[in-house]
């Protein structure tokens, strides 16, 4: 097997590798970035990503961690947006052009539609939900509670 090959087989792998806090979420490539700097999936992911390309015959693997440049939910694909939401979990926003602003805790949050009914009737419950790229939101409208996936 041609280095092309064995790398596109090893990235198609990897591909298949579950995100072990959002499992409809797969890892799309063998250099890891991680969504901030201290999450603790990405040892399990290295792990995971490491076992499956062993069980495929791969004996060297070597899966690096690199925080620059800093991931981005600009890098989500339009499919990974879509099983976020079909999983319960509101999807991020399109970042904003230019410097981000600071937040103040006197502005109000864009409202985020339910990923369930669809409703931007919802309220921000924390900041933080059961991860801390995650916000937990309530809808008004079907009383469902969710999580946000936040706009990095």
């Amino acid at each position: 097997m041609s280095a092309g090959v064995a790398t596109e087989t090893a990235r198609g792998l990897a591909g298949q590798v579950a995100d072990p806090e959002i499992p409809v979420l797969t890892i799309e490539e063998v250099t890891v970035t991680p969504t901030y700097s201290g999450c603790p999936a990405v040892d399990v992911i290295r792990d995971e990503v490491t076992r499956t390309l062993r069980e495929h015959g791969y004996g060297e693997v070597r899966v690096r961690t690199v925080l620059a440049p800093a991931w981005t939910t600009d890098w989500m694909s339009t499919e990974g947006r879509a099983k976020l939401a079909a999983y319960g979990i509101a999807p991020p926003g399109p970042r904003p052009a230019g410097p981000v602003p600071v937040q103040l805790t006197t502005c109000r949050p864009e409202p985020v539609a339910c990923p369930r009914c669809g409703s931007a009737d919802t309220r921000e419950v924390s900041r933080f939900g059961s991860t801390a790229c995650k916000s937990h939101h309530t809808c008004r409208a079907c009383l469902e509670p969710f999580d946000h996936f936040k706009t990095l």
